[in-house]
């Protein structure tokens, strides 16, 4: 497993063996734009066909070309597959229906009387399919704060089989240290799974870290467009690959043809909008920590962040989330989120518009244990802003921040 160190030495490159020649390295611009994807076999056709069909003709019983039925394979979803391995330096690549469906198949990968560890700040969808589905159904779970190792070795039981994180966390942005993680679960064989959705593989890649799988909401920045609801998940392991691709056929929650075209489509700019939006999140930032309103703002990219340093050597830019304190609480919070110009107040994130919302009960998993309910107290009083990949021009109005600067890099 190669450090962090070594890592960013090559922090565009990757490797690949689908779509591409064989382990041969390509930028990661090169690869968001070509990798699984060749011309139509039939018509040559540059773009990836989408195959609106549910069923293929086979010479005879069992006698097919490697396509069966669509929830199964289908030669659009198989394109975009392969264009997310090659991202995150994968072998396996899995589109799901959403990244809630993508949960699910690993937790599925659990049997009753297993035991999970979570981390303590994370997508509320995640804590609620966690402890309002498969807690019922026997499996155990344990939430903890991951950014001190020595907590997870803690949590340990002998029937411990996942690892679950997030870095950065949502909401609060806290950084985990993944190689270190990677390396406990490795040698507990424990399966380690990272959802990269707030970094991309662009800014991070958790399989070169030791990670075992990768998960991703591409509702969000892979896609990019606010078009599409999907999943993934990526893994170098053939033996996960297998059981997460039976179960993915086995409970059917798969993408549709027509959404994977439109998530091929945006990433093939996501090396540019991942740029625009790390350089609109320090702009941002930096105007709101001068802002007398406003208490703290937390964004990785900024030294006093409490794991800047570990940011800077297992991630190769700090991304467009930042969550930031309005003095007043609640109320100064809501007040401020009517009175935004550019920025929708509206759930999700990592479009190519300018977002911004209060954490809610759904969001942050309001019935969470004691101590998370405690986080929910706290980060329900923050703003956490997205910012976009197109450069804003807006009217300056009190707490909104108006002609960011454009940091764009040329390719």
């Amino acid at each position: 497993m190669r450090s962090p160190e070594a890592l960013a030495g090559e922090s565009k490159k990757t490797r690949t063996m689908l779509g591409l020649c064989a382990m041969t390295e390509h930028r990661f611009e090169t690869l968001a734009i070509h990798a699984g994807q060749h011309p139509d076999p039939t018509t040559g056709a540059v773009m990836t066909p989408v195959y609106l069909t549910s069923t293929y003709a086979q010479q005879g019983p069992g006698e097919h070309k490697g396509f069966e039925y669509s929830r199964t394979r289908n030669p659009t979803r198989d394109a975009l597959q392969g264009c997310l391995a090659a991202l995150e330096g994968g072998k396996h690549a899995l589109a799901f229906a959403s990244g809630l469906a993508a949960t699910d198949a690993v937790l599925h990968l659990c049997n009753a009387g297993d035991h999970v560890i979570l981390g303590d700040d994370l997508y509320g969808g995640t804590f609620r399919i966690a402890d309002k589905v498969f807690k019922r159904l026997g499996i155990e779970f344990t939430y903890i704060d991951m950014t001190e190792p020595k907590r997870i070795e803690a949590a340990i039981r002998p029937a411990t089989k996942l690892l679950w994180t997030e870095t950065p966390t949502n909401p609060m942005l806290k950084i985990v240290d993944l190689a270190r993680v990677a390396e406990i679960c490795r040698r507990r064989d424990i399966v380690s799974v990272c959802d990269n959705t707030f970094a991309t593989p662009f800014f991070q890649r958790p399989l070169d870290l030791g990670f075992d799988v990768v998960a991703h909401s591409m509702t969000k920045y892979l896609n990019g467009h606010s078009d599409v609801v999907a999943g993934a998940l990526v893994t170098g392991r053939d033996d996960l690959h297998e059981k997460l691709a039976f179960l993915q056929n086995a409970v059917g929650a798969v993408l549709g043809p027509f959404d994977p075209f439109l998530v091929l489509r945006g990433l093939k700019t996501l090396h540019v909008r991942m740029e625009r939006h790390d350089a609109n999140a320090r702009a941002v930032g930096e105007a709101l920590r001068a802002h007398p309103k406003v208490e703290r703002v937390t964004w990785p990219g900024f030294p006093e962040h409490p794991q800047h340093a570990l940011a800077k050597t297992q991630m190769h830019g700090f991304g467009g989330m930042l969550t930031f304190i309005i003095k007043g609480g609640l109320p100064a919070a809501r007040t401020f989120l009517r009175g935004v110009k550019i920025f929708a107040c509206a759930e999700s994130l990592r479009f190519a518009t300018w977002k911004a919302a209060t954490p809610t009960p759904g969001q942050c998993g309001r019935d969470k244990p004691a101590a998370q309910e405690r986080r929910w107290r706290y980060s329900r009083t923050s703003t956490r802003s997205r910012t976009a990949g197109t450069k804003p021009r807006c009217r300056t109005s009190p707490l909104s921040v108006a002609n960011f600067p454009s940091k764009r890099k040329h390719f």
